[in-house]
């Protein structure tokens, strides 16, 4: 399970410059395996073209590395924080995306204008607080995972899978790694099309949210009934 672990994640970061959302090597993917709390990481510094599977590294619920002979990604602190965080997720994502990092950078959220952001959040996505200057020196990357989970205010990630990191990037999560890379290229979507709507329209208001959970709820959840059934 855990070479099969290696190789998801391993495409999935992979797929992150070829969506456009990580150009050099601005981002990570992660995936984890509950049965045995073992994450899957990108190495640090590693170009994604050369990414093979065997480079993936593992890492238990500590940021403590089980195997592999690289260096996990810097932000593997804030992976793990988010896992320990929300048990229901199961890949995260990290971008620095030009549409969502501006929402990011300039502490704003993305705001819940449109259905095309409601198929994927089921509210405004958030921004968080600042980081204290004593938690910056003292355990920067872990502090970014505990904002971003103050941030989503007890909302379900997996209804809301993605918060803002302010100053930073977007963080987005799913059920798997693969949902996780959907959600972050639905995210980067859902900020350019924000950006264009205020440009337009300075004082937009947000989408009513009966219209929004409408949208959400079709798409996710036990009454869904976008797409197709799947034969058992």
């Amino acid at each position: 399970m855990l070479e099969e672990l290696r190789a998801a994640v391993c495409a999935a970061n992979r797929r992150l410059p070829a969506l456009g959302l990580a150009p050099l090597n601005f981002g990570n993917a992660s995936g984890i395996d509950r049965a045995s709390s073992v994450v899957a990481i990108k190495p640090s510094g590693v170009d994604y073209a050369s990414l093979r599977p065997e480079d993936i590294v593992l890492v238990d619920l500590q940021g403590k590395v089980v195997a592999g002979g690289l260096k996990p990604s810097t932000d593997t602190p804030t992976h793990v924080s988010l896992y320990r965080s929300f048990p229901s997720i199961g890949g995260i994502v990290h971008t620095h995306s030009p549409a969502a990092t501006s929402f990011a950078q300039a502490a704003r959220p993305i705001p819940a204008l449109g259905t095309t952001h409601a198929d994927y959040f089921n509210g405004p996505v958030p921004v968080t607080r600042e980081l204290t200057d004593e938690e910056i020196a003292r355990n920067y990357e872990e502090a970014t995972g505990t904002v971003l989970k103050e941030a989503l205010n007890g909302a379900d990630p997996l209804s809301l899978p993605a918060a803002l990191a302010v100053h930073h990037g977007p963080f987005i999560w799913g059920g798997t790694v693969d949902q996780a890379v959907e959600n972050a290229c639905a995210l980067e979507f859902v900020a350019d099309c924000a950006l264009r709507t205020l440009a337009l329209a300075p004082a937009m208001r947000e989408m009513p949210v009966v219209l929004r959970q409408k949208h959400f709820l079709r798409k996710h959840g036990p009454s869904a009934y976008y797409g197709q059934k799947r034969a058992h």
